[in-house]
């Protein structure tokens, strides 16, 4: 255990070093070190409710409202009961504030693991809560679900914000380039080592049992929905909408070096390093990832 955790804080030392030379070209807003316990904000009152999708039912939540809409889509490894620190912030910035279950997660129904129907679910979603077009937030896997939503109706999208995300799964060369970079024994550590970072985890004890037990209730199935779009650094050129990319200088995903060569490629982007967040900066870092998301999202409006 020593081990892969020193490991863990020189794969962090190098990337941040990488950083300085490797995102120069991109804009970036690194978020302060924290080390205060975060606390769960008081949450905006919200409809809880369940979209009928012919023969199965997904969950979601809704604050309500008239400003834009913004559609929260979570990671793998959590549902969407995650989002208690983004919920009041984004309410209390002006904007309606929407997430979903996906597909076998708390709340909602398994379904059929049809291909590309993540982002039919996300438009029959849309659809049936007249939300027309949307700003999308998406983490670690919710952000390929997001990005391969904005590629297929890119007219549906105001904005799209993609977070700790591997989001060119099918590009065979950059997914080898960013498993090269974790360290040995990686897919054998714990869940929490690999989605938050060392200075959370030393801390925020209570944030990462809260964080595990919301991992453990999730009832994930992974990648059950594959993505309607080819996932790959190309494909990523057909992106139009404004883009903000953000990661964690402790993402063993997806360090700032890889998260510049996916910013690359799309044209209207800006991007955010968070400075000592791992894989779920929403979480360990949410006053920095609320900030850059807001502030974003507003000029995006």
């Amino acid at each position: 255990m020593l081990t892969l955790i020193s490991r863990r804080f020189a794969l962090v030392a190098t990337v941040a070093a990488m950083t300085s030379l490797l995102l120069t070209p991109s804009p970036i807003r690194a978020g302060q070190l924290d080390f205060a316990v975060v606390r769960v904000p008081e949450q905006v009152p919200a409809k809880s409710g369940t979209i009928d999708m012919d023969g199965f039912k997904l969950a979601y939540w809704d604050t309500g409202g008239e400003g834009r809409p913004v559609v929260l889509l979570h990671p793998a490894s959590v549902g969407h009961d995650a989002w208690v620190y983004q919920q009041p912030a984004l309410s209390k910035a002006g904007f309606r504030v929407i997430a979903f279950a996906r597909r076998g997660y708390k709340g909602s129904d398994a379904g059929p693991e049809d291909h590309g129907s993540a982002s039919g679910d996300l438009r029959t979603l849309v659809q049936a809560l007249n939300l027309g077009k949307v700003h999308l937030i998406g983490v670690a896997a919710g952000g390929i679900y997001a990005a391969d939503y904005a590629i297929t109706y890119p007219d549906a999208v105001a904005s799209l914000v993609i977070a700790n995300s591997l989001v060119t799964i099918g590009d065979a060369a950059y997914m080898a380039a960013s498993a090269a970079l974790r360290p040995k024994g990686f897919e054998e550590m714990p869940a929490d080592f690999k989605e938050l970072g060392p200075t959370y985890r030393s801390g925020n004890p209570e944030g990462t049992a809260r964080w595990l037990e919301i991992n453990r209730n999730a009832v994930h199935t992974r990648f059950r929905q594959d993505p309607q779009s080819k996932m790959t650094l190309d494909n990523l050129a057909t992106i139009s909408v404004p883009t903000l990319m953000l990661t964690g200088t402790a993402d063993l995903y997806t360090p700032p070096p890889m998260l510049k060569k996916m910013a690359d490629k799309i044209k209207n982007v800006s991007a955010t390093i968070v400075d000592g967040a791992g894989h779920a900066a929403f979480w360990e870092q949410p006053d920095a990832f609320n900030a850059a998301v807001i502030e974003f999202l507003k000029k995006s409006n």
